[in-house]
């Protein structure tokens, strides 16, 4: 096995671990075109990135972190609902990344591979971002675990036991953003929230406590990846659309083993 599919199984590994436990929440708390805003702005801090010449990855990481603050702090202001807020940062930033690129003289960039991943080109240093990132996230998530399951749950009566519930919520988003910023290179900003959403989602039909369901979600999308690289490799399909095609499969055999109970 050649070293860039190792690399790239490795790296979709990674990411796989991370994206179960917190697709959980994105699925529980109904958080997909949040994760949808959060991708799609990925592309514009690659754009500013490109632009202000920073490092690309500095740039996808931080302008995520931005968008989900300014979310945070647009939502505690009452001015719009969250979901006509999220429509709007979403589709404006992925149009503004859309235009900085097209517009920036004697700069090719591959397109493709940003709205859906390019996985057979990770490197060494990729997987030292994405296996550092992903620890943090798994650390951060345990720490807050049985937080976020109250804040979900009830948040209510979570911030009547003692919660800071925006605290919470907004450790949540910031973290989404991170495993966004490190999923780009593996499934596109357009793929990223199927990431997510899929392993959890099937995970749900067969398990009956949240460690179980981010457990099982987690070795269902490592599967996905490898399924994904399988299909690649062999059909010479693109490896980001293949990974997630793998995962709605998975996800439809799902539903034919009855509803879960």
């Amino acid at each position: 096995m050649t070293d860039f599919l190792l690399y790239a199984l490795f790296a979709g590994l990674g990411v796989a671990l991370v994206a179960g436990p917190l697709g959980c929440f994105v699925v529980w708390r109904r958080m997909a075109y949040f994760g949808d805003t959060l991708a799609h702005s990925a592309l514009l801090g690659v754009a500013l990135g490109v632009l202000l010449e920073i490092n690309l990855s500095i740039a996808v990481t931080l302008v995520p972190l931005v968008i989900a603050l300014g979310l945070v702090f647009l939502e505690q202001r009452g001015f719009l609902s969250l979901d006509t807020l999220l429509g709007i940062l979403s589709h404006s930033a992925l149009a503004a990344g859309l235009v900085v690129i097209s517009l920036l003289p004697d700069v090719r960039v591959d397109l493709m591979s940003l709205l859906f991943g390019d996985l057979l080109s990770v490197t060494v240093n990729d997987l030292w971002v994405i296996y550092t990132v992903a620890a943090a996230v798994l650390l951060l998530l345990g720490t807050l675990w049985k937080k976020l399951i109250n804040i979900t749950v009830d948040p209510e009566l979570a911030a009547v036991e003692g919660t800071n519930v925006v605290l919470v919520r907004t450790a949540l988003m910031l973290i989404t953003a991170l495993v966004i910023a490190i999923a780009m290179k593996i499934v596109g900003v357009l793929l990223i929230t199927a990431l997510l959403i899929i392993p959890a989602a099937t995970a749900r039909r067969f398990t009956h406590t949240p460690e179980q369901m981010a457990l099982a979600a987690s070795i269902i999308a490592m599967v996905t990846v490898v399924m994904g690289l399988a299909l690649s490799w062999y059909t010479d399909a693109p490896a980001g659309p293949a990974v997630v095609l793998c995962a709605a499969l998975l996800f439809a055999l799902s539903l034919g083993l009855g509803q879960k109970k």
